[in-house]
């Protein structure tokens, strides 16, 4: 892979040639010199810092590639005659490995993201890709007749049945399941993920079809503080660097107080650039405090116990990542774009 810095073209042959001497290949990922890459991010004239930094990443998967290449097959495959039936006394050929496939990019870095969360003590959980009316608005303080079913423009069935619009369908089920927790002294602790679907006009920033990956947790004394600090902490670890957030007041029905999160842009340092608009900030995902209505409803007595709730698109973390200009890349089954990533 050719790259436009000099820095990145030295790691790059300074790394190829540690990866040649190690006994231990996978060590590589741990070298010191990538640690020196993202340090010189922080360095460079804002007008560098975005395509210095996404060819770091692009560096770093390059490498990773290396690895991974050492447990695919290297004998060549006979060729089949798919013409020729199979004759029941003949050898069955050997099927193709797994190892010649790839990941899709959303659930590689879906398992990261998974991974973080993990570490942080969340409990994971797949979401639903079909669900019904109660869930999707009555368990979250959307009453029937409520204005704001109105934002939620989803696809449904002649059966009832709901497209979900978000991962929050999800809360009520996992208060319910999870409620035991509390009388132990334990949280609530959980990530979910899954598809969502909204009747969206398709452009470079809005799919009809997308990830979310929600986080809920309830226990006593939990306040907005705990909410912002561990986005924050998510945040960092995801984009491995530091980063400042900040919240404005917003509104969900099944929030009290709702914000949006933002944080500083990870490819300028708040210095401005074509990825935020040139403000610094990045508007990024929407959280609360989880509402006494959805705490009650989900069998959680609200006068003991408190909550918080958020979420994020899962394409427009790994669009940040990446600095990917268009989300429709994610589904388009482009290989000139999915192998950037295998």
């Amino acid at each position: 892979m050719a790259y436009q810095h000099e820095q990145i073209v030295t790691a790059q042959a300074t790394l190829k040639v540690q990866f040649d001497r190690l006994s231990d290949k996978p060590q590589i990922m741990r070298s010191d010199a990538f640690r020196t890459l993202y340090q010189q991010i922080k360095v460079l004239p804002a007008e560098q810092r975005a395509s210095f930094g996404m060819e770091v990443n692009l560096l770093k998967q390059e490498v990773q590639g290396w690895v991974d290449s050492l447990a695919v097959q290297s004998d060549a495959l006979p060729p089949i005659d798919v013409t020729a039936p199979m004759d029941v006394n003949a050898t069955r050929p050997g099927l193709l490995p797994t190892e010649l496939g790839s990941q899709h990019p959303l659930m590689t870095e879906l398992s990261r993201v998974l991974s973080i969360f993990s570490r942080m003590g969340f409990a994971t959980v797949e979401a639903r890709q079909i669900d019904d009316e109660y869930h999707m608005f009555s368990s979250l303080n959307f009453p029937e007749g409520h204005p704001a079913r109105d934002d939620y423009d989803t696809f449904t069935t002649t059966e009832g049945f709901v497209a979900p619009a978000h991962a929050s369908i999800m809360q009520n089920r996992l208060l319910r399941r999870f409620k035991d927790n509390l009388a132990k002294g334990e949280p609530i602790s959980t990530v979910y993920t899954g598809r969502s679907f909204r009747n969206e006009d398709l452009d470079a920033r809005h799919e009809h079809t997308f990830y979310q990956v929600e986080i809920l947790y309830v226990d006593k004394d939990i306040h907005a503080g705990n909410l912002i600090a561990t986005f924050k902490a998510f945040l960092e670890e995801y984009y491995e660097q530091d980063i400042e957030v900040r919240s404005q007041p917003f509104y969900f029905p099944f929030t009290e107080p709702s914000f949006e999160l933002s944080l500083s842009c990870p490819f300028c340092k708040k210095a401005g650039c074509n990825i935020c608009s040139y403000t610094g900030w990045i508007e990024l995902l929407g959280m609360g405090m989880t509402h006494p209505k959805v705490l009650e409803m989900g069998g959680v007595d609200p006068t003991k116990y408190t909550g918080f709730a958020g979420g994020m698109g899962l394409e427009r973390l790994v669009m940040m990542k990446y600095g990917i200009e268009d989300i429709r890349h994610f589904e388009a089954a482009k290989l000139e774009f999915l192998r950037q990533f295998s």
